[in-house]
């Protein structure tokens, strides 16, 4: 709780929005903003391929053992 409040993290209401969005808006620039969704947008892609492609080995480690196994008993 304390360290919320020091960090300021916590509940955002609209006005806070409304002054993050004006924020970037002059930071940025109208003709900027575009790009820097379309670079956002490719890095969550791209972490999410990752993510799928972890998973998916993992799975398929988890699914070898079994096998190995079995074959070690016979």
């Amino acid at each position: 709780m304390v360290l919320e409040s020091l960090f300021l993290i916590g509940n955002f209401g609209t006005s806070e929005m409304i002054l993050i969005v004006v924020a970037i808006l002059i930071f940025f620039g109208g003709k900027k903003i575009p790009e820097l969704m379309k670079g956002i947008g490719s890095g969550v892609r791209e972490f999410n391929n990752a993510k799928n492609n972890v998973k998916s080995q993992i799975e398929d480690g988890m699914r070898e053992q079994p096998k190995q196994e079995e074959e070690k008993k016979q």
